[in-house]
């Protein structure tokens, strides 16, 4: 599979463009898969559900099930998070993997940057950073896209990853 990062900063727009680079490379007629980081405590489950009871009582794994979609939940129980190269291969095969977050993983990435955020880039203390798409100027001798000109950065990720 193909992998490629978005990262960034807090509120520099890494969700939606991650949400536009998806519905871009479907339209192409490309299968894609996400893998989001999430740096505090989250749960897609619900205290009094049957399932977050399941988790609540020790259960290791909980897999849910309906017609629409399944999710398989694994506790960690005090083991150490595990890396990025392990959770791809918990994917399905697809001809891309869309990486949100992840920032000193080597994979390569986009930077996403929006001034308002008074945050510097990462990029050049990041050497797996390809890219930057932000809106407006910056200082860069990276390639550099508008943050909404979702097209043109698909068209450089697919260079980047050879599709």
């Amino acid at each position: 599979m193909r992998i490629y990062g978005v990262t960034g900063s807090k509120n520099c727009g890494k969700t939606g463009l991650m949400e536009r680079l998806v519905a871009e490379f479907c339209a192409r007629g490309l299968s894609v898969s996400t893998l989001k980081h999430a740096h505090h405590s989250t749960d897609v489950d619900q205290p009094g559900r049957d399932s977050y009871r399941h988790r609540q009582a020790g259960a290791h794994e909980v897999l849910l099930a309906s017609p629409h979609r399944w999710a398989l939940m694994h506790e960690l129980r005090d083991a150490p998070e595990p890396p990025l190269s392990e959770l791809l291969t918990k994917l399905s095969p697809v001809d891309l993997v869309l990486v949100e977050g992840y920032k000193s993983a080597p994979h390569p990435k986009i930077e996403a940057h929006r001034a308002e955020t008074g945050k510097p880039l990462l990029s050049p203390a990041n050497p797996s950073i390809r890219a930057v798409a932000a809106d407006s100027a910056v200082d860069t001798a990276l390639p550099r896209f508008d943050l909404n000109d979702t097209a043109a950065i698909a068209d450089f990720i697919a260079r980047e990853v050879g599709l």
